[in-house]
């Protein structure tokens, strides 16, 4: 993608960030979650540099052509997205021993 990437964000990715921030100050520790989101924000900036560089593994699994992921860091999350024309769409940021294939499929909150 030429010039500068714009990340678009789905609802339930936004919703997935606030819920995993939150379990890991619960569990953690609040430098814990501010880890987490520093990860985050580092791995969003990866996507935006090299959309290509996430895993298409999930794609084949769940039938969505496009769909990569990447690891938040050290932390056991992935970050989905796919690159469209004129953006990248965070779908989701999911804790890696979730069902990947059941959540992926959830439609948008509304729609």
């Amino acid at each position: 993608m030429a010039g500068t990437t714009r990340l678009w964000f789905r609802e339930r990715a936004l919703a997935d960030v606030e819920a995993a921030a939150q379990w890991c100050a619960r569990e953690a520790g609040v430098d814990v979650a501010d880890a987490f989101v520093a990860a985050l924000e580092a791995a969003y900036a990866r996507i935006a540099r090299n959309s290509g560089i996430g895993s298409p593994r999930w794609a084949h699994a769940v039938g969505m052509a496009g769909l990569r992921s990447l690891p938040v860091g050290r932390f056991p999350w992935l970050v989905f997205y796919v690159e469209l024309e004129d953006r990248i769409e965070i779908w989701r940021v999911l804790h890696g021993a979730r069902d990947m294939p059941a959540l992926l499929a959830e439609p948008e909150p509304g729609g």
